[in-house]
C-alpha cells in the first residue's frame, strides 16, 4: 500500500472511519459491486441464503472451466463424442469436465433458490420490479445455457433429449409452425411460418439434430448466451446498488 505500485492499484489504505470505508468501496472495481452501505438485517445468511452470491461464484467457475474445455473440444460430428470421452479418461478423475458439468447443475439450483428467496421476501416490489424482470431473464438464459450445453457430448442421451426439447419449439406461439397464431401470419396465400422457417428450424439449422445443430448449440452455449448473461449481470448488480442494496426483511 505504501509503495508506488500499491498506490497505483489501491487508492485508499485500511479503513479507519465511515468515510474511508465508503471511499474504499467506491474506488475499487471489485468492492464496487456492492453498495457502500448494507443493512445488517439484509446481509444475514438466514435472509439471503447467499444464493445470489453463490450463483455468481458458480458462474465464474463455469466460465473458467468452460474456457479450458474449449481448448480440447471440437464441435464436429466426427470429433465431439471422442473429445468428451478423452477429457474424462485422460484427465485425472475427468475433473475439468466434471467440474463444468456439476457446476452447471449447481447453478440451476442456486439461481432457482435465489429467485424463490426474492419472491418470498417480496423483493420484486417497487422500486425493485425492474431488477426482478432482469432476474427472470437471467433465469431463462441460465436454463438455455443448460439446454444448449446438453447436446455438446453428442451421445444418444444428448441427441434424443434435444430432439424432444426442440420438438416442443414447434408449438411456440407465432414462431412455431404448430403453435397458436402461426396460421395467422401469412402474406396473401403464402404461409410465413412453416416447418422450414419456424423457430425449431432456426435452432437446429435443419429439420433434424445434425452437425448444423451441434455447431449452433456450441456457439450459443459458448459465446452468444454467456455474453448476454454477463451484460445483464452487470445491469443486475448496478440496479441492486441503485435500489439501496440488498432488500430488508418484510
Amino acid at each position: 500500500m505504501k509503495t508506488q505500485v500499491g498506490k497505483s492499484m489501491f487508492r485508499h489504505g485500511y479503513s479507519d472511519d465511515d468515510r474511508d470505508r465508503a471511499m474504499t468501496v467506491l474506488t475499487n472495481v471489485f468492492f464496487h459491486l456492492h453498495p457502500v452501505k448494507v443493512r445488517k438485517s439484509g446481509a444475514r445468511f438466514g435472509f439471503t441464503w447467499c444464493a445470489g452470491g453463490l450463483s455468481f461464484f458458480v458462474f465464474l467457475t463455469l466460465v473458467v472451466s468452460g474456457i479450458l474445455l474449449m481448448f480440447y473440444y471440437r464441435p464436429t460430428v466426427e470429433y465431439a463424442y471422442n473429445d468428451i470421452i478423452a477429457m474424462r479418461e485422460h484427465v485425472p478423475f475427468g475433473i475439468m469436465r466434471e467440474l463444468h458439468r456439476w457446476g452447471a447443475h449447481a447453478m440451476i439450483i442456486t439461481v432457482w433458490l435465489h429467485m424463490f428467496r426474492v419472491f418470498m421476501t417480496g423483493s420484486y416490489k417497487p422500486p425493485r420490479e425492474f431488477n426482478w424482470v432482469i432476474g427472470v431473464i437471467l433465469l431463462v438464459l441460465t436454463m438455455l445455457l443448460s439446454f444448449t450445453g446438453y447436446l455438446l457430448p453428442w451421445d444418444q442421451l444428448a441427441m434424443w433429449a434435444i430432439t424432444v426439447g426442440s420438438n416442443m419449439a414447434r408449438a411456440t406461439p407465432f414462431l412455431g409452425h404448430e403453435g397458436p397464431g402461426a396460421a395467422l401470419l401469412k402474406l396473401g396465400d403464402i404461409q410465413l411460418i412453416h416447418s422450414g422457417s419456424d423457430v425449431r428450424f432456426a435452432l437446429l439449422g435443419g429439420h433434424f439434430v445434425g452437425e448444423a445443430a451441434l455447431l449452433r448449440f456450441y456457439i450459443l452455449h459458448c459465446v452468444a448466451i454467456p455474453v448476454a448473461v454477463v451484460i445483464l449481470m452487470a445491469v443486475h448488480f448496478w440496479r441492486i446498488r441503485k435500489d439501496g442494496g440488498i432488500s430488508a426483511p418484510l
